[in-house]
């Protein structure tokens, strides 16, 4: 039987640097669970060290955490990256962090935090997350699909770090999944201003960087279950699975 979910696919957490320190896992869940939300993704800037722990922060709740990043092309171009499990997601963070320079300066970017489900700070990552990878768009495309993930064109609709305010247009083969739009514009209005880009599922999310802005914008999905697999189905409209609104 399908049900209708709430999916929030896009936040971060401390690890970002741009996020504030209280985006630690059990927050997140806690938020999350106070929201409503069914399914969340989370995409911290090249980086996914948080993501196993809001997993176990979630464990035996209402809650499916599915692991991502948010990842920086060559380009400035930001894409969503969502995978099944852990495994595939670290397989890919060996891909991001062999092609990232850089070192993080906490005084002029901010804190990159690591935090396991019992709020306690396992380390920091020294990397310059908030920078961008060298690898150009379509290497990051075909690398998350590589690994059997996901990949969402993150906030479309922004004049920055999207791939129309970087590149001016999406190119027909990028393979993108679906495309992100923010909450300003919203699901109903990003149809009606973008005809040209219905070849693409359309989904909205938060970005949250912050506690009170998680589920923000969120996506209603028909589905089984909440699962990662489920969540694809719904984006290639297969087996009665789909967006809603």
């Amino acid at each position: 039987m399908l049900k209708a979910m709430r999916c929030d696919l896009h936040i971060h957490t401390c690890l970002s640097p741009c996020a504030e320190l209280d985006m630690y896992p059990r927050a997140i869940v806690r938020r999350a669970l106070e929201k409503k939300l069914d399914i969340i993704g989370i995409c911290d800037h090249n980086a996914s060290e948080n993501a196993v722990y809001v997993q176990r922060a979630a464990a035996g709740l209402p809650l499916a955490v599915l692991p991502g990043m948010e990842v920086a092309s060559r380009e400035e171009v930001h894409t969503l990256a969502l995978f099944e499990n852990i495994i595939r997601l670290r397989h890919f963070q060996e891909l991001v962090y062999g092609h990232l320079e850089g070192e993080n300066d906490e005084e002029v970017f901010g804190c990159q935090a690591i935090v396991n489900e019992y709020d306690e700070v396992e380390g920091f990552n020294g990397r310059l997350l908030i920078g961008a990878t060298d690898l150009p768009l379509q290497e990051i495309i075909a690398g998350i699909h590589g690994e059997g993930g996901i990949a969402i064109a993150a906030h479309v609709d922004r004049e920055s770090f999207s791939v129309i305010g970087q590149l001016g247009f999406i190119d027909p083969s990028f393979a993108f999944d679906a495309l992100e739009f923010t909450p300003r514009t919203g699901l109903g209005k990003a149809r009606q201003c973008n005809p040209d880009l219905a070849r693409y599922p359309f989904i909205s999310s938060s970005d949250a960087h912050f506690i009170g802005d998680i589920g923000r914008g969120w996506t209603e999905m028909l589905l089984a279950e909440a699962s990662f697999r489920e969540v694809r189905l719904a984006l290639a409209g297969g087996k009665g699975r789909r967006i809603n609104g």
